[in-house]
């Protein structure tokens, strides 16, 4: 799979700190591993050999950790904030460091068990700016809900709220064109979710709704949940 992939790790991680405070929220360790370096393991089973990692908040631990790669069979790149810019801002920093024209990006706090063979024809086939991959939870009130037409197109992003019930979420798995993250402005603190994506309806933004578990590691609750729950899903990519 030819595109690059950029993973948005810049975050700190207020919420964990309590009981996850020496390291930045996606080196949290979960099966004795970063949980950002299953993300790595998942991309390169799925043919990715090229990641920028896009970090702030203690940087330097992802460049010890990973160094060039080279240990887990792809090249590791590095795009480093030095003040926060956001989900969006981070991505538009870190394009410089992108040799492609289509771009794969991850939030790296999150997990979902996704095709990007999938998500990619469905980018294609929609000749998409960008198209973001859903999964179906049976409680959308803690991530907010998103809603779609028949070919995918996004129709509507719903709030964070109680009582939104079953549908589906965005689980931070993204294909972009390279001309969608270039609109971003250089150097400004820029939302995906609350910026880009909104002003992108109509516009050329698509989703592939799937079916795969999703986590995420931002609160403590969730991420106790994550060494057991992706146990299985695990065990598989580690021995790749």
């Amino acid at each position: 799979m030819n595109p690059d992939a950029i993973i948005l790790a810049g975050g700190r991680g207020i919420r964990l700190q309590s009981i996850v405070y020496d390291r930045p929220k996606p080196m949290a360790l979960v099966n004795e591993r970063p949980f950002v370096e299953w993300l790595i393991r998942w991309l390169r089973r799925q043919g990715v050999r090229r990641v920028v990692l896009a970090t702030g908040y203690m940087a330097e631990a992802y460049e010890r950790y990973f160094g060039n790669g080279a240990a887990l069979g792809i090249e590791i790149h590095y795009s480093v904030e030095q003040e926060p810019l956001g989900t969006g801002g981070a991505l538009r920093r870190a394009l410089d460091s992108v040799q492609s024209d289509e771009i794969i990006v991850l939030n790296g706090d999150s997990y979902c068990q996704a095709d990007l063979t999938q998500l990619r024809q469905r980018h294609r086939e929609q000749k998409a700016q960008v198209t973001v991959w859903l999964t179906e939870v049976g409680e959308c009130d803690r991530y907010g809900a998103v809603r779609a037409a028949e070919d995918g197109a996004v129709i509507e992003f719903c709030e964070k709220q109680p009582g939104l019930g079953r549908g589906a979420i965005n689980a931070g798995i993204y294909w972009f064109q390279r001309a969608a993250v270039e609109i971003i402005p250089l150097q400004q603190n820029v939302s995906l979710e609350r910026d880009l994506f909104p002003s992108l309806i109509g516009k050329g933004l698509y989703s592939y709704t799937g079916h795969g578990p999703f986590i995420d590691i931002g609160t403590p609750d969730s991420y106790a949940a994550a060494g057991e729950y992706l146990r299985a899903e695990f065990a598989r990519l580690e021995v790749d």
